[in-house]
Formats: C-alpha cells, sequence, structure tokens
C-alpha cells in the first residue's frame, strides 16, 4: 500500500523511532541516528586524512552558471533542484560538487606543482528530485555524503591518487564488517573514463552486477556489451545478484579543470590543467544499506563501530527481591566499566522502566540492536554476583561476574 515501508531497512527504522517521515524522500533523523552517522563521519574522517584528505564545507547553493558551462545543467535534466533568488538569478541545490570545488582550485592562482596532489573532501547534505524515492534512506531526495575532489600535476600521479581512495574505500567497509563487492561501473552524468561502485549484495537492490565465483572480475550489468556470462580471466560462469551501491569512484582527466581552467605550475613554470578524479560516499545510505544486509527480519543489527550506543543496562523489576541489591550492583559495575573504559561511559544506556517485566525490556533492546545488554536478573545475588550478558552480533549470552562483563568490553571499539 501507498505510504507503507518498502524494505527491511525502512521498516526497522521506522519501528525503532530511528527516522520519521516528513515529505516524500526526507526524513526526520533522530538522536540515536545522529550518533550512528557522526560515528561513521568519524570513521571516513580517520580513512581520508590517512590518504592526505583536507576536510572543507562547500556550499550547497550552486550556480546555475558554473552548472552550465560544464554542461551539466541541461544534462542533469528533472533531477536538480532548480531554483531562482529575488534577482533572478539560477541557482541549483547541490547533488554533487565537481563544479564548485574546481571553481575554488581554479580560485587559487600560482597554484604550483609541488603543492599537488590535492585531496580535498566534505560531508554534506545532497539533494537529488528523484522520481521516485523509496526504501527509506536508501533512495532519498535529501541525503548526506562524503564526497572527495582530487587534483594531480599527472595522469599517472591521478591514477595512483584513485588506487589510493579506493583501497581506503575496501578499508573503510572492511572496518564496518561489511560484506562489499567493488565492481566496474559506467560513468554517467559525473564523466571520466574510469568508474568503480562499491556494492552491498541485498535482493533489494536496484543495480544488477556479475561476479566471477573466484573474484577475477565484477561488473555492473549496466557496464557490459551484451550478456557477457563467462569470467573474461578465467572463463568460469558468471554469477548475478543485486546491489546497492554505498560508494562510487571516478577517474576525471581534465574534463572539469579544461571548463574552469583549474590550472598548476609546472617545473618549467608553465601552467597546465589539473588531472582529476572524484569519490563518493553515501553516509546515509551506508547507514540504511548496513542494517539492510545485517539486520534479522525483526530485529536491527549495526556494524559494531557505528551503532548509536554499544550498551544497554536492564536492572531488575520493580517489586523483585532482586531489586534493590541488583540496582546498587549494576551501578557499581557502571561506575568500574567509567573508569576502566572511559570511551565506554557516554556509550551506555540504562533502561529504567522497571515498571517492565526484564524480558520486555530485552526484547526492545534486541529491536534496536545494542551491541551487548547487561542484565541484573536473577543470579546477581549469588555470591560473587553473575550478571547475563547478551552479546547481540554474536547471537550468544553469557553469565559473568563484574570482573568478567569489564574484561568482555574491553575488546569493544569505538571511533
Amino acid at each position: 500500500r501507498a505510504g507503507e515501508p518498502t524494505c527491511r531497512s525502512q521498516r526497522l527504522m521506522l519501528q525503532g523511532g530511528l527516522i520519521h517521515p516528513s515529505s516524500p524522500g526526507c526524513y526526520y533523523y533522530m538522536p540515536p541516528t545522529v550518533r550512528a552517522v557522526e560515528k561513521l563521519v568519524k570513521v571516513m574522517d580517520e580513512e581520508m586524512q590517512a590518504v592526505g584528505g583536507q576536510k572543507l564545507n562547500m556550499p550547497s547553493l550552486s550556480s546555475a552558471e558554473l552548472w552550465r558551462a560544464s554542461g551539466r545543467w541541461d544534462q542533469m535534466g528533472p533531477e536538480l533542484f532548480r531554483l531562482a533568488d529575488r534577482h533572478g538569478k539560477g541557482y541549483c541545490l547541490g547533488p554533487t560538487h565537481e563544479e564548485a570545488v574546481t571553481e575554488l582550485v581554479a580560485a587559487q592562482s600560482n597554484l604550483s606543482y609541488k603543492q599537488l596532489p590535492l585531496r580535498l573532501y566534505q560531508v554534506t547534505r545532497k539533494f537529488r528530485d528523484e522520481p521516485k524515492p523509496r526504501f527509506g534512506l536508501l533512495r532519498s531526495r535529501e541525503f548526506y555524503m562524503k564526497d572527495m575532489y582530487t587534483f594531480d600535476a599527472s595522469e599517472e600521479a591521478a591514477r595512483q591518487t584513485y588506487d589510493l581512495v579506493c583501497d581506503a574505500y575496501c578499508s573503510l567497509f572492511k572496518r564496518l564488517g561489511l560484506p562489499f563487492v567493488k565492481v566496474r561501473a559506467a560513468t554517467g552524468s559525473i564523466g571520466g573514463t574510469v568508474s568503480h561502485e562499491f556494492q552491498l549484495p541485498a535482493d533489494v537492490g536496484e543495480d544488477r552486477l556479475v561476479l566471477c565465483p573466484d573474484g577475477h572480475f565484477a561488473a555492473n550489468v549496466e557496464m557490459l556489451n551484451g550478456e557477457q556470462t563467462s569470467c573474461p580471466t578465467c572463463g568460469e560462469k558468471l554469477t548475478q545478484t543485486r546491489g546497492i551501491e554505498v560508494g562510487h569512484t571516478f577517474y576525471l582527466g581534465t574534463k572539469y579543470s579544461s571548463v574552469s581552467n583549474a590550472v598548476f605550475y609546472s617545473p618549467d613554470n608553465k601552467p597546465q590543467l589539473a588531472e582529476m578524479g572524484c569519490y563518493g560516499l553515501g553516509v546515509t545510505r551506508i547507514l540504511a544499506a548496513s542494517i539492510e544486509v545485517l539486520s534479522t527480519e525483526d530485529s536491527i543489527r549495526w556494524p559494531s563501530l557505528i551503532a548509536p550506543y554499544q550498551l544497554c543496562f536492564i536492572p531488575p523489576k520493580r517489586g523483585s527481591k532482586e531489586e534493590e541489591e541488583g540496582a546498587t550492583l549494576l551501578e557499581r559495575v557502571y561506575d568500574d566499566l567509567a573508569e576502566a573504559l572511559p570511551r565506554l561511559a557516554g556509550d551506555s544506556v540504562l533502561d529504567d522502566r522497571t515498571q517492565l517485566t526484564i524480558g520486555k525490556r530485552l526484547k526492545d533492546a534486541n529491536k534496536l540492536g545494542y551491541p551487548y545488554v547487561v542484565i541484573a536478573g536473577k543470579r546477581v545475588c549469588e555470591d560473587p554476583p553473575v550478571f547475563e550478558v547478551w552479546n547481540q552480533n554474536a547471537g550468544k549470552v553469557l553469565f559473568l561476574t563484574k570482573e568478567g562483563v569489564i574484561e568482555l568490553l574491553s575488546k569493544v571499539q569505538v571511533p
């Protein structure tokens, strides 16, 4: 039915109160979602800065003149949100920032080859007038993206940068524990000569992919001429799957630098066009796609690195015989944990709805996907006290003393 959630991640995020619909393809991100987004951005910052990325922030409003100069004002068609200011000047809400960043670099007069490579990136809201926004944050009209733009002195250097950033993307997805594939892709409206997509295989994915079972070849079907059925390297039969695109990289050459005249001065002081690349990661899409591929039908599972909270404490039910002692002991666990592992102190939630049974609160914690749940249950009155600990991502229940709880949680990573 119209307005019904159309995929698992959308349903789970709505049920868990993580997003709230505003207008088609636009959502409120609720506080836990903002925490997850901020953690994900932190991990992206680490990976981008490891390859020499410098973070900046470009305007969302982009002048129509810039887009006309590159030819994309007409080429992008109705996907661009277009508007005019009070003086009748045309603008668009940026879906991507190739024109803007190239103009910025072109404005730096006397840029020397010694200052290259330049690797500039941002994490901002982007806008696309999708004909059919659907699947919640997987295809929305307003979304967060990390986009990097690189400027090099030669084609060879630009291709080295390309490989470096692709490796950083692989590192990011491995750290998140996501089952990604890197596939050859078409360059589309961005342009350039080489392009790869990073895809998470999933039934609701809108892209059709072909993969070599031995990993020699992977491509988006739109790249292939005719029906290619066997691997060009080893001859094995290619398998088909669907994927959610979560990252895209492009080697652009001088497509944009030639329009804006983004030049640097070579060792013999001659102006030369910079060789460019651009690299996108869908921040909010990665969030939803990871919930899509990791979760069960009724419970969210986060990549543990970016779960909004790592830890949920559940004290005994009000009126139970463990109530007083259990609450005191649970508080002591938290205090000792905060002292031993200060990074987890702000990553913990106390479910103080003690009018509800432990079972009901555990069910809620399971739905929201806290990686660890620590319960003061029946065995908390033993000597020494024993806590029930649920390791949600591993699907295990452990019975541990206070020291055991702290030792288990010492392995938890927080960005």
